[in-house]
């Protein structure tokens, strides 16, 4: 697992090498941060390096090359979510999100767009894309993308006594219960939100 510094350096060095067709020097990558000594941005180097993110030759001023390209960088975006009444949840591959400086690593995430209005009062509209980290359990009260037997689904996670309630985020949609003994299960907690002007 990156850290957050490893991380955003990996973002910096596939957004810089797109933009310029060449990886940036560590001289470059330093000035980008803020850090003044050359080891230091080595020390994060070799972090990338040792996770098989990066390879490196320390011959050459840009000797930083990436393991895999660079072209498919970021969070695959799955298919689409209902933010209103379940819908089937697609499995198309739509592209890809380059996220890693907002989100970190995106090992284990992934994204949908949200088709509907019932999250409009967390701020999620309709188009919107919801970043999803994947894990099978959520607190009460998370945010959470849930799966009701082929059908999906974005809403708040409230757990009862012998179902789960998944609540909207506008008056105007009832809460989906889902019985204990119903094809139920939580595909991931929804970390943030993605969206584009003038769509």
């Amino acid at each position: 697992m990156l850290n957050d510094r490893a991380s955003t350096i990996l973002g910096f060095i596939q957004r810089f090498t797109r933009e310029h067709g060449f990886p940036p020097t560590i001289r470059e990558i330093g000035s980008e941060f803020g850090i003044a000594s050359t080891n230091g941005v080595r020390y994060h180097l070799n972090i990338l390096v040792k996770g098989g993110h990066l390879k490196r030759s320390g011959r050459i001023s840009r000797g930083i090359g990436p393991t895999t390209p660079f072209s498919a960088p970021g969070i695959p975006i799955l298919g689409r979510v209902a933010a209103g009444q379940p819908i089937l949840a697609e499995t198309n591959h739509e592209g890809r999100i380059e996220t890693t400086e907002l989100f970190g690593d995106p090992r284990g995430m992934f994204a949908l767009k949200v088709r509907g209005e019932s999250m409009t009062g967390a701020g999620i509209l309709p188009g919107d894309y919801v970043v999803v980290r994947h894990q099978e359990r959520a607190n009460p009260g998370e945010m959470i993308v849930a799966l009701i037997g082929d059908e999906a689904t974005v809403k708040y996670y409230r757990p009862r006594e012998d179902s789960v309630e998944l609540v909207a985020a506008n008056p105007a949609f009832e809460p989906i219960v889902a019985a204990e003994e119903s094809d139920f299960r939580i595909l991931g907690i929804v970390k943030g939100v993605i969206r584009t002007i003038g769509r």
